[in-house]
């Protein structure tokens, strides 16, 4: 019997909805644990979106963000365990990043839905393993409640207008900004960032 409290419901208990997850792999250890957990056939849910990256350590708060503002469910970052990282020091400059980012996340309630593992590329196992996990993990704490699809903001050509957007090509820490983040997100940007010093020359 339906009542007027009736509220969205996380798969489990009943209606279908599946998270939203994308995962940044590294080249060279994560994203073969994903390629063999392919391979040896290990189950996993549908609800990961692989994209590679040469180091975990490339992944900035910017495109953490974005991913959570842009229909992310849930950001996943996986690299290779510490001491094991191709550029030697990378995993350990992405773990103070990422570490860093979830501080700054949990201002916006957002900091359960991004995850951080090591996965090498013998642990195809595992790979499928974590994706489980963080799928139930997401799955409890419901649909992103930030989650508003969109592609990217048109461009505006001074023909159109003033844009309402920040201007075009603002860059934070090198990322170019068409979108243009709101003052808040760049705020978040740079307190994610604050320890920018420690986690430079591996990307």
């Amino acid at each position: 019997m339906s009542t007027g409290t009736d509220v969205v419901k996380p798969a489990q208990e009943g209606n279908g909805w599946e998270p939203n997850i994308l995962a940044f792999c590294c080249n060279w250890c994560s994203y073969a644990g994903a390629d063999l957990a392919g391979v040896s056939r290990f189950q996993y849910p549908p609800t990961v979106k692989i994209l590679r990256v040469m180091c975990s350590s490339r992944v900035e708060p910017a495109f953490i963000l974005k991913a959570l503002r842009e229909g992310a469910d849930g950001v996943l970052i996986a690299g290779c365990h510490i001491g094991d990282c191709h550029y030697i020091d990378g995993n350990k400059n992405a773990q103070i990043r990422i570490n860093n980012t979830k501080k700054a996340l949990v201002k916006l309630g957002l900091d359960k839905r991004l995850r951080l593992e090591w996965i090498s590329a013998s642990e195809g196992l595992r790979f499928s393993e974590v994706i489980k996990d963080f799928t139930e993990e997401i799955k409890k704490l419901g649909k992103n409640p930030v989650n508003e699809p969109q592609i990217m903001a048109p461009r505006v050509t001074p023909l159109e207008g003033v844009s309402t957007h920040a201007p075009q090509g603002k860059r934070v820490r090198g990322v170019e900004n068409p979108q243009g983040f709101g003052n808040d997100e760049r705020r978040l940007i740079a307190s994610a960032n604050k320890s920018a010093a420690n986690v430079q020359g591996s990307e």
